[in-house]
């Protein structure tokens, strides 16, 4: 089976705009989650990271926020490889959960915002605007969108399908997605507090990743994807499983795939909403995994949650954790909320990492998983 490899990857978000610039960040404990005042969103404040209003009238023109947000992220990765997006063997993936749906309250005939509004019209356009000959994927899989297009591009790739793969996710925050998290009431009037016993919800967030992966010998020296797997608890469409058994399938399978044991995970970047299910869920599923002793982190409190662009910021920054040896700590943690015991870190650690595990969970109780390997 062909090995996997990260060439490169880029992460745009409130805290910066390249994977260096957000990585320094979050080493110096700066979060991109503050307190906002928008009444198109909200009557009371509310706390989220979203960008500037200026960030979009300097980037790509022709283009809606989401599109410009992809184009971005994916020049600046494709800036550092050696990627020819007219070849056949390349091939353009891009995850989202909400893409254009701010077009639902513009104005316009009904027609043309149909077609706009449609993942994979803006994926035809982004491939277009780079110039990819294949026609791109789509993966559209609430919260874990991101970390299934990462197992889907190695599948292809170990497949001999493609060569290279060019990864990418984004979603910007609007009123319709904001109502939607306001009528669960699970936004949290703080910065949010995952697996913590004061945790009162999520915040949201606004960004963009890309990875490229491609199976080339010349990458053999860089972080691969050992293994991946997807589950789904079916319990109910926002409530997740009560067990954290479908969760624990999902580990097992991935480190499975992986080679690796439990007792070889050096580090797990949880989903870690800060919900009162979700935690508890995640943590029961670690503890059947046996890796309750494992160093963890949620980079929720840093980013928000990006919704579609999640799994990607969150497995670009495990991937600089491990060439780092450093676990960021998650941020104001202080006591555990949860039935299962985790080893959530609250300071920085700086420890050989070699192998690490990427959750992630979503809407319809749908589960994923990836381990990353030196």
């Amino acid at each position: 089976m062909k090995e996997v490899y990260f060439v490169t990857d880029n992460i745009v978000s409130p805290l910066g705009k390249t994977t260096g610039e957000n990585f320094e960040c979050i080493q110096n404990g700066t979060v991109g989650v503050k307190e906002h005042t928008d009444k198109s969103f909200s009557p009371d404040p509310f706390y989220a990271s979203i960008f500037d209003s200026d960030f979009f009238s300097s980037t790509q023109k022709g283009s809606t926020n989401f599109e410009k947000l992809l184009q971005y992220s994916i020049s600046d990765a494709m800036a550092g490889a050696d990627v020819d997006p007219s070849d056949g063997k390349t091939i353009l993936i891009i995850s989202s959960t909400k893409g254009n749906i701010s077009l639902l309250g513009s104005g316009g005939e009904q027609s043309d915002k149909t077609i706009q509004i449609s993942l994979h019209e803006s994926a035809k356009k982004i491939a277009e605007y780079f110039g990819f000959k294949e026609q791109p994927i789509v993966v559209s899989s609430a919260c874990i969108s991101g970390l299934v297009a990462l197992i889907t591009a190695k599948r292809f790739i170990q497949a001999g399908l493609y060569d290279t793969a060019v990864v990418a996710g984004a979603d910007i925050i609007t009123s319709f997605i904001f109502s939607g998290f306001y009528s669960f009431q699970a936004l949290s009037n703080e910065v949010c507090r995952p697996f913590d016993a004061a945790r009162k919800g999520i915040n949201l967030g606004e960004g963009a990743a890309t990875v490229i992966l491609s199976a080339d010998e010349k990458y053999k020296g860089n972080i691969k994807i050992g293994g991946g797997a997807v589950s789904n608890d079916a319990n109910h469409i926002s409530g997740p499983s009560r067990t954290g058994e479908e969760l624990h399938q999902a580990i097992r399978n991935a480190m499975k795939e992986a080679g690796v044991s439990a007792d070889e995970i050096d580090f797990i970047s949880a989903h870690g909403t800060a919900t009162i299910y979700n935690d508890e869920m995640e943590a029961k599923a670690i503890g059947l995994s046996g890796l309750q002793d494992a160093p963890l982190n949620s980079l929720k409190g840093y980013f928000g949650h990006t919704l579609g662009a999640a799994g990607l910021i969150e497995t670009i920054i495990t991937k600089q954790s491990m060439i780092a040896n450093v676990i960021v700590p998650t941020p104001r943690y202080e006591n555990q909320g949860v039935s299962v015991k985790v080893n959530v870190c609250n300071t920085i650690q700086h420890t050989p990492i070699r192998h690490s595990l990427k959750t992630a969970s979503g809407f319809g109780g749908c589960n994923a998983a990836v381990v990353l390997s030196k």
